[in-house]
C-alpha cells in the first residue's frame, strides 16, 4: 500500500506542477501569435447537431458544448480561442448557423452568470451593511452598559452578517467572476471550418 501511495503522490506532484501544465498547454493549444487552437474532429453531421431539434429550433449536440468547455477550462481566460471544426462539409449558410448557435448559447450562459454575479454583489453589500449597522448598535448599547437581550441580538446579528458577507465576498464572488470570464471567453470563440 505504501508503494501505491508513493506513486500516487509522485503523479499528483508531476501533473499538478505549473511547468508541466504550461508545457502541455503550449504544446497542445497555443499558437505563435498567442491564440489557442482547439480542433473538433467530426465524422458526420449527426455528431454536430442535436437530432431532437430542427429548422428554426436547431441546436448543437450537447457534447459539443462539453468538449469546448473542457478544453477551454485549462486556458487562461485572456487567451483568444479558435475552434476548428474538421471532418464535415457544411455550406456557408450552415456554417453561419453553427456560429450563430454557439454565440447564442454562450450569450445566454453569460446572461445567467451575470444575473448570479449581480445578485451576489447585492447580497454581499446588504450583509456587510447590516453587519456594520448592527455593530454600531451593539457598540452603542454596550457602552451604555445595557446588557439586555437586544444587545445580545445585535451582537449575534453583526457577527453573523459580517461573517456571511465576507465569506461570500472571498469565496462565492470570486468563483462567479471566474465563471463569468470563462463564459465570456467561450462567447468570443472564433469558429473555423476545415
Amino acid at each position: 500500500m505504501d508503494l501505491f501511495e508513493k506513486k500516487m503522490k509522485e503523479k499528483i506532484k508531476q501533473y499538478s506542477d505549473k511547468n508541466y501544465l504550461d508545457g502541455y498547454i503550449n504544446k497542445e493549444y497555443l499558437t505563435e501569435d498567442g491564440d489557442a487552437d482547439i480542433f473538433l474532429h467530426l465524422r458526420s453531421r449527426d455528431e454536430l447537431f442535436d437530432i431532437r431539434t430542427m429548422d428554426e429550433q436547431i441546436d448543437l449536440n450537447s457534447s459539443i458544448y462539453s468538449f469546448i468547455e473542457e478544453k477551454t477550462s485549462m486556458l487562461e481566460s485572456s487567451i483568444p480561442i479558435n475552434l476548428h471544426i474538421i471532418g464535415i462539409d457544411l455550406d456557408s449558410k450552415e456554417q453561419g448557423t453553427v456560429k450563430h448557435i454557439l454565440k447564442e448559447h454562450y450569450a445566454i450562459e453569460l446572461f445567467k452568470v451575470q444575473k448570479k454575479y449581480t445578485k451576489c454583489k447585492i447580497k454581499i453589500f446588504k450583509l456587510i451593511t447590516v453587519g456594520l449597522l448592527s455593530f454600531l448598535g451593539y457598540a452603542f448599547f454596550f457602552f451604555m452598559n445595557d446588557t439586555s437581550f437586544f444587545t445580545e441580538v445585535m451582537g449575534f446579528l453583526f457577527s453573523f452578517a459580517l461573517w456571511e458577507g465576507f465569506d461570500s465576498l472571498i469565496y462565492y464572488y470570486s468563483d462567479i467572476k471566474n465563471e463569468r470570464r470563462a463564459v465570456t471567453q467561450n462567447l468570443l470563440i472564433n469558429v473555423e471550418f476545415e
